[in-house]
């Protein structure tokens, strides 16, 4: 690629990503600190994919994403996953007329931009499994039809890790489909005074300005995927990916025993276009190894699958996906 190139989509991200700025304020007017949170929510929107956080209640998961939703004007669906939901409390159901004995169509709350999935390891498979067909797909069959969703199309997903009476926990294969896995933290001592100043209230209510729409985040992402990567970029991706496979070849010998399944292809996409929406939302028009560091336990937290002997010594799939940075060679 001409360096000229470069360039041009240089001067195009800075000036399409000129909007990133408003919207962290406009959102950080309710939410305070969850830097992190924010940043990972912008990433998931930019690149496409759909995100999974685990934190303990009261964290501001919901609240995040619902003034996300406010500042982007979309059309926000919060669902209470719960034991007893049913599919069709879903995606939605064919209703009969007695009248004229026909069937129409009755949506279900899944027609939104942004949907959040409160505890989705509460629900039972079919429901998951109705929820990642649409994520997957991005389309819903309800009797005969099929429905394409709205774009953009963004589930999030939260989990609590510290409640495991009535789950279902996500299987592997489904936990894939997430493109990122965020873990969410307690505030600091000093973000949580100011939390308190904030909210501590009986109206709580902030309002939230719109800063941009629907179709500037279609826009966006088309300028996200011409974001310039060099292939040095592209084999250090493919290195990081292939060292949690076969960690042998990387000199990684302690890592063997540890690793029951190593990351899926998607992650190789996934830290490719993740890498690229970071990118952009630091005004970049290219991609730089640290972009990919940064975003990279996000995405692959969730996608190594550690043995027995890893529980035995207590090491997670983080600390070797730590190890894995640490050790491959970056270009």
């Amino acid at each position: 690629m001409p360096v000229i190139s470069v360039e041009a989509i240089n001067e195009r991200v800075k000036k399409e990503s000129a909007f990133i700025p408003k919207l962290i304020e406009e959102i950080e007017k309710v939410i305070v600190g969850q830097k992190y949170l924010i940043e990972r929510l912008l990433v998931g929107l930019l690149a496409n994919g759909h995100i999974l956080i685990e934190g303990v209640p009261g964290l501001a998961k919901t609240m995040s994403v619902k003034v996300l939703a406010q500042a982007i004007n979309t059309k926000f669906q919060r669902l209470q996953f719960t034991p007893d939901l049913l599919p069709a409390d879903l995606i939605g159901t064919l209703i009969y007329n007695p009248k004229d004995g026909t069937f129409t169509t009755k949506k279900g709350p899944i027609f939104a931009n942004i949907i959040l999935a409160d505890e989705i390891n509460r629900a039972p498979a079919k429901v998951q499994s109705a929820l990642l067909e649409a994520m997957q797909e991005r389309q819903v069959t309800i009797g005969e039809n099929t429905f394409k969703l709205d774009e953009p199309f963004l589930v999030l997903a939260t989990q609590n890790p510290i409640e495991h009476e009535g789950t279902y926990p996500l299987p592997e294969a489904q936990v894939d489909r997430f493109m990122l896995k965020l873990k969410v933290g307690y505030p600091t001592k000093e973000e949580e005074l100011k939390i308190m100043k904030r909210m501590a209230a009986t109206d709580k209510r902030i309002s939230v300005s719109t800063v941009i729409g629907p179709e500037d985040i279609v826009k966006a992402r088309k300028v996200v995927d011409d974001i310039y990567m060099d292939e040095r970029i592209e084999k250090y991706i493919v290195d990081i990916v292939f060292a949690t496979r076969d960690p042998k070849s990387y000199k990684l010998n302690e890592l063997v025993p540890l690793i029951q399944y190593g990351a899926s292809p998607r992650a190789s996409i996934y830290l490719t276009v993740a890498a690229k929406a970071y990118a952009f939302l630091q005004g970049r028009g290219y991609v730089v190894p640290q972009d990919v560091k940064t975003i990279g336990m996000d995405i692959l937290r969730h996608r190594v699958i550690v043995s027995y002997e890893a529980e035995a010594e207590d090491k997670t799939s983080e600390d070797i996906v730590k190890t894995v940075f640490e050790e491959v060679k970056v270009p």
